[in-house]
């Protein structure tokens, strides 16, 4: 695009300051693996980034993976896995796959992406490389459904400068269409939304993590798709 090419050195210093400036914030404290509730197994991963592993709140329960185990833990016994780190990219995600704690997993939650924006990874190979994630989390590990997050809304995150906050948000739509395409021709795989928009008083410290309210938001909607998904709560003897 002309107009990324013409911006090109600003967006490159500004990604430079970024980078220096930002507040690292640490990967809360909590299990990674566990139990709770009671029932019919359920057999739970969150696979992906600094997101994933609920950078921005203090502990598990507030991150994604305690919302989530809490939500469906009133229905079902739920079996719980984090395999997440900051920085991620897709890439590394693949290469965790042999070693995850569960050979089965009956709902799998990845996100995934970001880094890849923000550290250039070519979209034709980033879009193979998802497209083989879901596949062997599928064939290998008997993925019965896959929650797929969506892209992040990036043109939105306070830490990032214009006009490099409007380049981010473009390339992340554009990840974001190709996300799409590939899960539609999956039968076990869904897509969530964030519908909330976000801004410094939803976000997190750094003004790029989620905050413990876009955390809820975002648990919502995939509990909200594990619970209509009828096939899989029957396959599993849960009743909602």
């Amino acid at each position: 695009m002309l107009s990324h090419t013409l911006l090109l050195p600003v967006l490159l210093l500004q990604a430079a300051y970024v980078r220096r400036h930002v507040l690292h914030l640490p990967e809360p404290e909590g299990a990674r693996s566990g139990v709770m509730g009671d029932g019919p197994v359920l057999r739970l991963l969150i696979i992906g980034d600094s997101s994933a592993a609920g950078v921005g709140v203090r502990t598990q329960n507030e991150a994604l993976l305690g919302l989530v185990s809490q939500r469906l833990a009133g229905v079902a016994r739920v079996e719980f896995d984090l395999v997440a780190r900051t920085g991620a990219k897709t890439a590394e995600a693949l290469g965790w796959l042999g070693d995850l704690p569960r050979d089965r997993y009956d709902v799998v939650v990845t996100s995934l992406g970001v880094n890849d924006v923000t550290k250039a990874t070519p979209l034709f190979r980033w879009r193979a490389l998802q497209g083989q994630l879901l596949d062997r989390l599928r064939a290998e590990h008997g993925a019965r459904r896959i929650i797929v997050s969506r892209l992040p809304p990036m043109g939105q995150f306070p830490l990032l400068p214009q006009p490099l906050r409007w380049a981010m948000g473009c390339r992340a739509r554009l990840f974001d269409r190709h996300l799409l395409r590939l899960v539609a021709r999956r039968p076990a795989c869904t897509p969530v939304t964030l519908t909330m928009g976000l801004n410094a008083t939803n976000m997190s410290a750094d003004g790029f993590h989620p905050g413990p309210a876009v955390y809820a938001a975002w648990a919502d909607a995939i509990c909200a798709a594990v619970l209509a998904d009828t096939p899989l709560l029957d396959q599993i003897g849960v009743s909602a």
